[in-house]
């Protein structure tokens, strides 16, 4: 079967963008930066985005345009004849499947919300009405939280069904134009509010007292994940479309591109919540329900707020789908390159499939609550468990797996991957970083690994679970 293509660069770069701007970007990192310090969060941000994520993702995005096909099948393609690399591309696919457990609900939170202002649900709402509308008719409804886990997973699951150029990619451009649009919209207003300026000074000025005061260790720890999991690396969510790209242009000055367009929207992102926040008074560190309990508060209290509000979460609903079409078309192309199966087989079979997988989440916060201590402190949900074991376990060891992968003499080999990321017109990557992405990277990869657990037994049983799978995947067989 011939391998499908993007058919043009702007829709590889906005389909690639698209799968890393989500969640993370527009509501993690609003609130993280709101927790952790503000500027000088952002300022190691931008530094870890550039020494990690630039270049774990050409190597991600290298073993897929090298070996034309998706992770299981990329890594038989390119490992060395007895090795198991390709063990990991079964872990990423696990992974994409879990993710897309929990990421569909939150999705449809945003749906439901954009609904609920279009439809003036907010109308005259204030204080404890606005977080019993969060809690009681949101999270305390299953049937409203399963009917927008629905129309997210089968809008997503019909858009990859018509392929890659006729659905993901001719759907994911529209989205993420207006997505752009959206939020150049949204900041301008928003810094027009009085009392905007002391928001963007709490957001953008760097204090390190403030840091300080916070704990400098602390911030720096968050940023250094921030910018690590932003770009949803290490499952191969990325690889697929680097198996669908051209060799006209090289792989780090594509990255850089993709990672520009994320960090714009995670930083224009703060730009809309932050002045809102300080103009209206509320508080901007107040975590996770910061989306769906501040800004809503905000917006109700704000001229021509319901317009606002429905053009805010129509913003935020186009950020989580565009991760949710991506992800769903790394699943199908698995399905399709590794049984055979036709385009429309896989989108049946998968619409089924994550459909049930999604329904503990959608019942986690009502029917099925409990709590349950976490290796990364607190308690936690359905919902918690499965998002730490995506954030917290799959995608840095992914990356350690994609990255060991490509630099040692037991994987596919420096050489090799430098030739395929220099392939093309573009940036190169100097081959003088070879001895930063063999020894200092995979440390702070695992140590993003290991800061992620608070008890000892766990790190080390992780570090002992890390070993062994590498040393499986890399021992070659004796002939």
């Amino acid at each position: 079967m011939k391998r499908e293509n993007f058919k043009s660069r702007l829709g590889f770069l906005l389909v690639s963008a698209g799968c890393a701007i989500g969640i993370g970007n527009v509501w993690k990192f609003p609130y993280v930066a709101g927790q952790s310090g503000g500027g000088v969060f952002v300022l190691f941000y931008l530094l870890f985005l550039i020494a990690m994520g630039v270049p774990v993702l050409t190597m991600e995005l290298a073993v897929g345009r090298a070996s034309r096909k998706s992770a299981v099948l990329g890594y038989e393609a390119l490992e060395p004849k007895g090795s198991r690399w390709h063990l990991h591309g079964w872990f990423c696919v696990i992974g994409c499947y879990l993710l897309m457990m929990f990421y569909t609900t939150v999705s449809g939170w945003m749906l439901g919300y954009f609904f609920k202002f279009a439809a003036g649900s907010f109308n005259g709402l204030e204080g404890e009405a606005i977080d019993n509308m969060f809690f009681l008719s949101t999270l305390g409804d299953p049937g409203e939280m399963a009917l927008w886990m629905v129309v997210t997973v089968v809008a997503g699951i019909l858009v990859c069904s018509f392929g890659l150029q006729n659905g993901l990619e001719r759907i994911t451009k529209v989205m993420m134009l207006g997505l752009l649009g959206l939020i150049v919209v949204l900041a301008v207003h928003s810094l027009l509010l009085p009392g905007a300026a002391e928001g963007v000074r709490f957001y953008l000025l760097p204090d390190f007292d403030r840091a300080a005061g916070m704990g400098l260790g602390k911030v720096i720890t968050a940023a250094m994940n921030q910018a690590f999991f932003t770009l949803s690396l290490g499952i191969a969510a990325m690889e697929i479309f680097g198996s669908y790209m051209s060799r006209d242009n090289t792989l780090t000055g594509e990255a850089i591109r993709i990672c520009s367009l994320d960090t714009f929207v995670a930083l224009m992102s703060g730009l809309i919540i932050f002045p809102a926040c300080f103009s209206f008074g509320v508080q901007p560190d107040s975590g996770p329900s910061l989306i769906f309990i501040t800004l809503p508060k905000v917006f109700v209290n704000m001229a021509g707020g319901r317009l606002w509000g429905t053009l805010f979460f129509l913003f935020m609903t186009f950020a989580s789908f565009s991760t949710v079409i991506a992800v769903f078309e790394n699943l199908l192309a698995s399905c399709i390159d590794n049984f055979g199966w036709s385009r429309k087989k896989a989108a049946a079979v998968n619409l089924v499939l994550i459909l049930i997988a999604s329904i503990p989440c959608v019942l986690g916060y009502n029917l099925w609550y409990f709590e349950l201590p976490l290796p990364h402190g607190g308690v936690g949900q359905v919902l918690d468990i499965e998002d730490f074991l995506v954030s917290n376990l799959l995608l840095p060891l992914g990356s350690l797996i994609y990255l060991l992968f490509c630099v040692t003499k037991w994987g596919w080999g420096f050489d090799r991957y430098l030739e395929e990321a220099n392939t093309g017109s573009g940036l190169k990557m100097p081959r003088a970083f070879k001895p930063y992405f063999q020894f200092v990277l995979p440390i702070l990869i695992l140590a993003i690994l290991v800061l992620g657990l608070r008890s000892i037994a766990w790190r080390i049983g992780v570090c002992a679970v890390v070993a062994a799978l590498i040393f499986v995947m890399a021992r070659r067989e004796k002939a």
